[in-house]
């Protein structure tokens, strides 16, 4: 259901999670799951430490694109940051839908740091049965 045009995405997302954080103008690619589950297609995106009305999601024709920003944490006077791993910024994924998903019917969940997208398959799209008529036997005219 989803369209990959480009084999090296993967190693793309990783090298630039690994060397640099996001920002508004160049995000950075957030790890995610796609697959069908019985009548929609769900796709799952990890974002743990981001506060919900912080994730924002669009479509426009069969373009899904979902932005978040994990700003840090407020820190007092006086305390001594030691080590930050933690990736900061902003995030972002744009997928290719296929036409055969119903985007008009997007439902979406967060819980546990995992936004979970469900995508129900258009009824156009779904598996159908075509009765075959028969039809007369054709008469031959003697003449």
């Amino acid at each position: 259901m989803l369209m990959r045009t480009d084999p090296f995405r993967e190693l793309d997302r990783l090298t630039e999670q690994l060397l640099r954080p996001g920002t508004w103008s160049r995000p950075a690619a957030m790890p995610m799951d796609a697959f069908r589950d019985g009548g929609e297609y769900v796709v799952s995106f990890d974002l743990p430490g981001v506060a919900p009305e912080a994730i924002d999601i669009d479509v426009e024709r069969d373009m899904l694109t979902v932005k978040a920003e994990r700003r840090p944490a407020p820190h007092g006077e006086g305390v001594r940051l030691d080590v930050s791993e933690r990736p900061l910024g902003v995030f972002s994924r744009r997928i290719l839908l296929a036409d055969a998903l119903d985007t008009e019917q997007i439902r979406a969940d967060y819980e546990a740091g995992v936004l979970t997208l469900r995508i129900p398959i258009a009824e156009r799209a779904k598996a159908r049965k075509i009765s075959v008529g028969a039809r007369a036997a054709r008469q031959e005219i003697a003449s």
